[in-house]
Parts: C-alpha cells; sequence; structure tokens
C-alpha cells in the first residue's frame, strides 16, 4: 500500500458513498486508476467492505463508555450473561492482561450511565474496575 492507497483510503473513511468521479477529483487522479486501486485493494483484503451508520444509532444513548472489569474466581459465564442482559450494555469483550473483560456501555444521561456502573459493580466476582467515558467518536464501530 502506497501513499495514494492511504489517500485513497482516508477520502473513503470521509465518505463512503463518493462515486469514482468524486474521488478521483479530490485526490486529483483518474476515474480508471481509482477503480483500479479500489479492486485491488478489495482483492488484497485490505478493504474488507462499506458500512452504513445510522443517525439512530449515534442519537441513542449519547453518554458512552469503556468499563474494564476484572473478576475473581470461576464467575466469567454468570457475569457475561448477567451483563448482557443490561440494556445498556452494547457489547461484552473478554481480553487478556490486567482486565478480564471490557465491556461497551451506553446510557441517556450521566445519571442513567453512573447508575449502571453501581449495578455491575455489584454483581459477585467483580473484584474491581476502571471506567472512560467517550468523549467524540471520529468512525463508528462496525
Amino acid at each position: 500500500m502506497d501513499k495514494t492507497d492511504e489517500r485513497l483510503i482516508a477520502a473513503l473513511k470521509e465518505d463512503g458513498r463518493a462515486s469514482i468521479s468524486d474521488l478521483a477529483a479530490s485526490l486529483n487522479l483518474s476515474r480508471t486508476t481509482v477503480r483500479t486501486r479500489l479492486e485491488r485493494l478489495q482483492a488484497s483484503g485490505d478493504i474488507l467492505g462499506f458500512s452504513v451508520v445510522l443517525k439512530r444509532d449515534v442519537a441513542s444513548q449519547p453518554v458512552r463508555g469503556l468499563m474494564m472489569i476484572g473478576i475473581e474466581g470461576r464467575g466469567t459465564d454468570r457475569i457475561t450473561r448477567q451483563l448482557i442482559a443490561l440494556p445498556q450494555v452494547r457489547a461484552v469483550h473478554s481480553t487478556n492482561g490486567r482486565w478480564d473483560m471490557i465491556v461497551a456501555i451506553g446510557a441517556d444521561t450521566l445519571e442513567e450511565f453512573d447508575t449502571v456502573l453501581a449495578q455491575i459493580r455489584r454483581f459477585d466476582g467483580i473484584a474491581h474496575s476502571e471506567t472512560n467515558l467517550l468523549l467524540n467518536t471520529k468512525k463508528a464501530a462496525r
């Protein structure tokens, strides 16, 4: 991947629906060059696909954060089931290192977010946790 490919990918990240003509004009390349590079990046697996970010995905649960959780004992499966049952939990990730799991949480208000954190901290088997609020998102996750 060269600088031109990187510029093309950056332009697609800004507007994934841009036409080949618009991409070519903004990058000062021919349409054939843009089309060929896009096809090559897809064939090589560098570009896996394109996604849509919906307004409701951004508008709902504007207070978002990541809660890192340390678990004591063998309660991971039970705690995972409890977490998934909470409507504010957007995703539960197992991980390695200091934390056993990372939980993506979304709420409508800071008060609701705080209430959910307190509820999770009371789960049997939660040894310790750390939470970070997400302040700004440049690209929505798939």
